[in-house]
C-alpha cells in the first residue's frame, strides 16, 4: 500500500482555492461535531446526494433545506468521519495545488465542481435505487487526481511504503490508486453503502479528459520531476 504525503512538484502562484476549499470542509466538518451523534447523522442526509431522490425528483427519503438539485454540491462538503475528511484533505493538498497553478484560479474553480457533479452522477447511475446518502469530496479529488495524472506524470511523490519513504513518479502512486478504484467497484454491491467506489472512477476521468482537452488548447507545460529514492 503506497500512502502518498508530499509530492515534489513547484507552484508558480498561490493555491487559493485549493486553501479555500480545505477550510471550508474543516469548518463544515466541526459544525457536523457540533450536532452531536444523531444531529450528525441527520445532516449527512439532509445535505448528502441520495440517488434515490434524485431520480426521482422527489424529497422522499430525507426532507432537505435546500432544493434537491443542489444536493450534489453540498456533498461535496460533508464528511462521515474523521478518517473520510483526512484522507480526503491530504490528496487535495498534495495534489491540487499543482492542478490550481496549471488551470489558474477561476479555471480551476469550475474544473473542481464539475468533476464533483461529474462523480456524483457516475454514482447514481450505477446506484439509481440507493437511498443511501453520498457525500464527501472525494469524487472532485478524483478529478484533480486525473488532471494530475494527465499534467504531471513524471512528477516524483513521496509515499509511505510499509516502513520505508520513496520518492515514486505520480503516474505509478495515481495509476494503483485508479487500478484500485476499478477492482474494489467490481467487487462491491451497488446501493448497500460503504466506499462510493463509481465516483471516484468518474471524477478521475472526467478530470483526465477535461485536462487533457485544457492542454490541447494550452500546449503542453514541461513536469517538474526530482530525481533519486529516499
Amino acid at each position: 500500500m503506497l500512502l502518498p504525503f508530499k509530492d515534489h512538484n513547484p507552484t508558480r502562484t498561490a493555491p487559493l482555492f485549493t486553501v479555500a476549499l480545505i477550510l471550508a470542509n474543516a469548518m463544515v466538518f466541526v459544525h457536523q461535531l457540533r450536532l452531536g451523534s444523531a444531529g450528525f447523522q441527520q445532516f449527512v442526509y439532509v445535505m448528502g446526494a441520495i440517488p434515490y431522490e434524485l431520480t426521482r425528483f422527489a424529497d422522499s427519503v430525507s426532507d432537505t433545506p435546500v432544493p434537491l438539485y443542489m444536493t450534489p454540491f453540498t456533498a461535496m462538503f460533508v464528511h462521515g468521519d474523521f478518517l473520510h475528511i483526512l484522507g480526503n484533505m491530504l490528496y487535495l493538498w498534495i495534489f491540487g495545488n499543482n492542478i490550481e497553478d496549471a488551470l489558474g484560479h477561476l479555471r480551476f474553480f469550475f474544473f473542481y465542481f464539475a468533476c464533483g457533479l461529474a462523480a456524483a452522477g457516475t454514482h447514481i447511475l450505477s446506484s439509481p435505487s440507493s437511498k443511501i446518502p453520498m457525500v464527501g469530496a472525494s469524487g472532485a479529488i478524483a478529478g484533480i487526481l486525473g488532471a494530475y495524472i494527465i499534467t504531471y506524470p513524471r512528477a516524483r511523490v513521496s509515499v509511505l511504503f510499509l516502513i520505508w519513504v520513496v520518492k515514486v513518479p505520480a503516474v505509478i502512486v495515481l495509476g494503483l490508486w485508479f487500478l484500485i478504484q476499478i477492482r474494489n467497484s467490481l467487487a462491491s454491491v451497488p446501493g448497500t453503502g460503504g466506499v462510493a467506489w463509481f465516483a471516484h472512477i468518474g471524477g478521475f476521468i472526467a478530470g483526465a479528459l477535461l485536462m487533457a482537452r485544457f492542454r490541447e488548447k494550452r500546449g503542453p507545460r514541461k513536469a517538474y520531476s526530482a530525481p533519486g529514492i529516499s
